[in-house]
């Protein structure tokens, strides 16, 4: 397996180092190292059971390495308090679970929790913060009905909407556009762009690591795209550079052309047959 790195002058506040993951006595990621570029969309794809989700599992601490570290501002995240890891990074798991009978608003709410207080429960912000990240997942109008009767889609946009509410500088998100069609995706996935995008007054926007499986998209909206395979990272740095013929080939073994993206310029994957190593020659005059 080659690995391929492309220049990356960015600082990161987040990053793994020698990142070993494991569930029970099955290792899924071996000893990875990343940096997550700051005020950047990082993407990370691969093909299925390949580590991805399980690497954001553990950036965001939901999963202890079972060896090496994920580094918050130079900090491992085990020696730092889970509240002011929460005011840092917010994390959207695959498939999360909102509690029975509660309302889109009142999920929403629940993003600003790391923000309260005992002596302040309520504040100008957090109305502030619920109300915005409502209206830019449009999920305004359900605020009053209860979650569990929201179609797929829906559902999905309201736990992007409280993600947002938790107004972290980080923002971890896994399949954001599971159960989205065509539309709602491209949608999210400009939202996304939008958040990493820098203020008018120069200020740098939020640092999203993010899970796609369509490499279409992935390509589109990465600023840093990160292949892995096998729970490791085989390429990585501007899809411009990393995705090409030979990494579909090599990651995703399929065989594909790879021309510009005639709306964006970013590399277009046109898919063709699952690849097959070529049988070996056979001699002349050898049993058939």
């Amino acid at each position: 397996m080659t690995t391929t790195r492309t220049e990356n002058s960015a600082t990161s506040r987040l990053a793994a180092r020698s990142l070993t993951l494991a569930y029970d006595d099955r290792t899924v990621v071996h000893e990875l190292d990343l940096a997550v570029p700051d005020g950047c969309v990082t993407v990370i794809v691969g093909p299925n059971a390949c580590g991805k989700s399980t690497t954001l599992r553990a950036l965001g601490r939901l999963l202890k390495p079972a060896g090496g570290s994920v580094l918050l501002d130079g900090t491992e995240l085990s020696r730092i308090p889970t509240r002011t890891i929460a005011r840092s990074v917010g994390l959207l798991p695959q498939t999360p679970v909102a509690p029975e009978a509660i309302t889109v608003s009142d999920l929403v709410a629940r993003g600003r929790q790391p923000h309260q207080r005992w002596w302040q429960q309520w504040s100008d912000d957090d109305e502030r913060a619920v109300t915005e990240a409502m209206e830019r997942t449009d999920v305004t109008a359900l605020g009053d009905r209860p979650v569990d009767e929201l179609s797929g889609g829906q559902r999905q946009r309201v736990w992007i909407a409280m993600a947002l509410a938790q107004d972290t500088d980080l923002l971890l998100l896994d399949e954001p556009t599971t159960y989205l069609d065509i539309a709602h995706q491209v949608e999210v996935l400009d939202l996304v762009r939008r958040l990493a995008a820098p203020a008018a007054d120069g200020t740098r926007g939020r640092t999203v690591v993010t899970v796609l499986h369509d490499l279409n998209q992935a390509a589109r909206y990465a600023d840093h795209l990160v292949a892995m395979k096998e729970g490791r990272i085989v390429a990585e740095g501007r899809p411009g550079d990393v995705v090409t013929a030979g990494l579909v080939r090599e990651v995703f073994g399929l065989e594909a052309v790879v021309v510009p993206d005639p709306v964006t310029g970013s590399p277009l994957v046109v898919p063709g047959a699952p690849w097959a190593p070529a049988p070996p020659l056979r001699r002349k005059g050898s049993p058939t």
